[in-house]
């Protein structure tokens, strides 16, 4: 079951999706959103957990906005798997980034979405 403290990035991160445009994607998740703290929260079980079910929250609002090009379920372990990576090859990027980069590849579009 969901905690009340994650509904919020849940419905922010569909919201957010469904104003993709021109403009630059403003992402509200958290204070920190940079790879330097995802990689710290390896060792704060609760943290990445918090993390995880952000990214997992963006992917839902993927699926919302662009049903025709939905993500398959996703597990938890593949959106901490693919995080990981991204952020050893990027680490001066943002997991934001890695959740856009996630839904683009799992979607079958392999390219950014554009109006």
């Amino acid at each position: 079951m969901l905690r009340r403290d994650l509904l919020l990035p849940l419905a922010l991160a569909g919201a957010l999706l469904s104003s993709a445009g021109a403009e630059p994607l403003k992402l509200a998740g958290f204070d920190d959103m940079s790879c330097q703290a995802w990689i710290k929260s390896r060792d704060d079980a609760e943290q990445r957990a918090r993390y995880v079910v952000w990214v997992r929250g963006f992917l839902s609002g993927h699926n919302y906005v662009n049903r025709s090009q939905q993500v398959s379920a996703i597990s938890g372990g593949t959106v901490e798997q693919y995080v990981n990576r991204y952020c050893s090859e990027k680490p001066q990027g943002n997991f934001g980034d890695a959740a856009q980069r996630l839904s683009d590849q799992f979607s079958g579009r392999n390219a950014p979405i554009t109006k």
